[in-house]
């Protein structure tokens, strides 16, 4: 019997800021909430399974709007054992991830980034370019 495949390629609709903010997620959220004047609500906890059998649990944060979200995710994660894991291996050095996506096209990303980069909780803000991310896919929780 022939065997198909089923391809599926994934559409990155967003913009993606990353953020070096080594502050606890609940306090990052409302740093965020406080620079851009938005109201970011806790959801629960984004749970991706590896096929290797471990886990990760990744806080969010998200602000629905009517064409489009803001989504904060944390980067790292502790399982029982106490091992960290990376919602985005590659780029261990983040600590937290801002998807924005808005259908309207009236967002202006660098005004976020200013806006961001004035708070003292946020050490580094910067625009990340999905395409070139290795484990993307991780980034698809809504």
């Amino acid at each position: 019997m022939k065997k198909s495949k089923l391809l599926v390629e994934n559409q990155y609709e967003f913009e993606l800021l990353g953020f070096v903010a080594p502050i606890k997620d609940y306090k990052m959220a409302w740093v965020v909430n406080n620079c851009l004047k938005i109201r970011l609500v806790k959801t629960k906890d984004f749970e991706l399974q590896f096929l290797d059998d471990s886990q990760l649990k990744i806080s969010q944060f998200i602000l629905e709007k009517d064409h489009g979200y803001i989504q904060l995710l944390k980067n790292r994660s502790f399982n029982e054992n106490g091992n960290v894991h990376y919602l985005i291996p590659e780029l261990k050095i983040m600590d937290y991830f801002m998807l924005i996506q808005d259908l309207t096209f009236d967002l202006n990303i660098n005004a976020y980034i200013e806006q961001l980069s004035k708070s003292n909780s946020i050490q580094n803000v910067v625009k990340l370019e999905v395409s070139k991310i290795k484990s993307k896919e991780n980034l698809l929780t809504y």
